[in-house]
């Protein structure tokens, strides 16, 4: 949407412009563009090692593969827009497609890894300017057109080369709102609230792991803007709705003065909700419901504790991991955990093993982890580190360390059949006897050990799992996801990523009464308990204990004691009776409209 209205700083006439995506993480941001920049200023240069060949031409053909998966991705979102502009970028993506199909610079590329013994960024480099030089020679202007396609296939091959990440946010501008076509989930680690405003993107979903990171950071986002690299440019002033999922180019007066408002709004609401830190979560009938935090980076802690939370419920690892080319050692693990644990009080921490795979890259694991054709069904999580018992054991000591400070959980992601669990208590077992052989000071006791739930399989086989474990967490996030075969992360099915299918409360259910069979803990720690509109099902369903965002807390916690425990049961068993997702969101909306 386009309206021309006068400048807000100098009176002259702009062009407002209105684009749409997916709003993934609330609240509003306003501030100066910065427009991530594709190209690069270096290359890395080195010669290989004879041995390393064929690790890199597979480097190289991973990097290939992942740029077809991306263009097509494009090529597919360019359908929603005006029939002119998808025509034209229908073209320019054909042709990229083509270059990664098979093309001269493909093979060009590879020849040099093979007979040159080049490293494969400096190789497509050296490709790129050779062919720019022979079709500049030879005058042809369809030629010198196609110069640039070249340029930018192998910009987007160099790119996937090097996993690069963005370091450059500590110089912007305070307030910046970051626009870019995909930003990862480790680029959003290192995105500073304080600094950054908010961002958007062309790709991307609303429950995939930037999205979380984005919730978790208190960052504005908007995924899935189809027309945004080409609207926006560096030093526009942009406000990004994460509400809405809307992205504002160069905004009215009235509506810059119209969004300023709404968050004026939103920060008087969460100085309201402030005034309910010190009251105990529980319903008007008196049932406790614990309210944790998930944590993503060690400086979260802080904003955890301001709002009361009752402990960590989930602590996502993989941040140790990411952003460096080593492995972290047990000391320095040991370090950033006990950290955490101390800045918690002696409340309880879940310690969640790494999770590394799907759309979670960390280059430090080297050769370890090679992404498969569908990473999220593939060598990722718990089977990933069983596969490197010894990088377990070291995330297994630094925790037991750790559990010297203060209480601590041990959690395991992604566990699928009852073997998994078993080894990584062996495993852990192992860690403590080692520990213990040296005299380090360790946990007390082995911390109780759980199992994150969020396969389908595994779910069915709660009874099963309940007898091995001492406790469940269940994340709704990839359980959803495995259900509904959804990729949570991909913006064209984002629409059928539904909590509230009948399948997915079933196994919710199914979970929660295995857990109450054997006398277990159990907890949410998917999006959904952050999420008030679910608080009086799941607390219906018999779960008593939430785990989310520490910017969701306050507003759940509301909730919890707005609501009846018993009431909440009784409109829960209605809804387990309904096998119309449509039908569940309604009884469920009623009833929180009622209270």
């Amino acid at each position: 949407m386009r309206t021309k209205t006068p400048n807000p700083t100098d009176g002259r006439e702009t062009e407002e412009v209105i684009l749409n995506g997916l709003g993934v993480a609330a609240g509003i941001a306003i501030g100066p563009a910065h427009v991530v920049e594709t190209g690069f200023a270096q290359v890395p240069e080195y010669v290989l090692t004879p041995d390393a060949l064929e690790e890199e031409k597979l480097r190289f053909a991973e990097a290939v593969a992942k740029a077809r998966r991306q263009l097509r991705k494009l090529k597919a979102k360019s359908a929603t827009l005006p029939d002119a502009a998808a025509e034209e970028i229908s073209y320019l993506l054909d042709a990229h497609l083509a270059i990664v199909g098979g093309s001269r610079l493909l093979r060009g590329v590879e020849q040099r890894i093979t007979e040159e013994r080049l490293n494969a960024e400096w190789a497509v480099q050296a490709e790129m300017t050779a062919i720019a030089q022979h079709f500049a020679a030879m005058d042809d202007p369809y030629l010198a057109a196609r110069i640039q396609d070249i340029r930018d296939v192998g910009a987007r091959l160099i790119r996937n080369l090097v996993d690069r990440k963005f370091q450059a946010y500590s110089t912007l501008p305070s307030d910046s709102v970051i626009l870019a076509e995909e930003i990862t989930p480790a680029d959003t680690a290192l995105m500073d609230p304080r600094r950054i405003a908010g961002f958007a993107t062309t790709l991307g979903g609303a429950e995939g792991h930037t999205a979380i990171m984005a919730r978790s950071l208190g960052l504005p986002a908007v995924l899935g803007v189809s027309e945004l690299l080409r609207r926006v440019h560096s030093g526009q002033t942009v406000i990004v709705d994460g509400n809405a999922g809307l992205v504002i180019v160069e905004p009215s007066q009235e509506t810059l003065a119209r969004y300023q408002d709404r968050r004026a709004e939103m920060v008087a609401e969460q100085q309201q909700l402030r005034t309910l830190i010190a009251l105990p979560s529980r319903t008007r009938d008196g049932v406790a419901v614990a309210l944790a935090a998930n944590v993503e980076l060690p400086h979260e802690i802080a904003a955890a504790v301001d709002v009361g939370a009752d402990g960590i419920g989930l602590l996502r690892t993989e941040f140790q991991f990411m952003n460096r080319e080593d492995l972290p050692t047990e000391q320095e693990q040991y370090e950033t955990l006990r950290d955490v644990v101390e800045g918690m009080n002696g409340r309880p921490v879940t310690l969640r093993t790494l999770d590394i795979g799907g759309e979670k890259l960390a280059s430090a694991l080297g050769p370890r982890f090679t992404p498969g054709n569908n990473p999220a069904l593939g060598l990722r999580a718990i089977r990933l580190s069983l596969r490197e018992p010894k990088l377990l054991e070291t995330q297994f000591a630094a925790m037991l360390r750790a559990g010297a400070h203060g209480p601590v959980r041990i959690l395991l992601p992604m566990v699928a059949n009852i073997e998994e669990v078993r080894r990584s208590r062996e495993i852990l077992q192992r860690a403590g006897r080692r520990l213990a052989r040296r005299r380090v000071p360790m946990a007390p006791d082995l911390p109780p050990f759980g199992v994150m739930i969020e396969i389908p399989g595994t779910a069915l086989a709660a009874d099963a799992f309940a007898r091995e474990c001492d406790f469940f967490a269940l994340g709704t996030n990839d359980l959803i996801q495995y259900t509904l075969a959804i990729d949570r992360g991909d913006e064209q099915v984002a629409h059928l990523y539904e909590p509230l299918h009948p399948a997915v409360l079933r196994l919710i259910q199914f979970t929660t009464q295995a857990a109450m069979r054997a006398r277990i803990p159990l907890s949410v720690c998917g999006e959904m308990a952050g999420d008030a509109r679910y608080t009086a099902l799941l607390i219906g369903l018999g779960i008593r204990e939430l785990s989310m965002t520490p910017a969701a807390l306050l507003r759940v916690k509301n909730r919890v004691r707005m609501l009846d425990a018993l009431s909440a049961r009784h409109r829960a068993d209605v809804i387990m009776d309904q096998s119309d997702s449509g039908r569940i969101a309604s009884l469920i909306d009623d009833f929180n409209d009622a209270l």
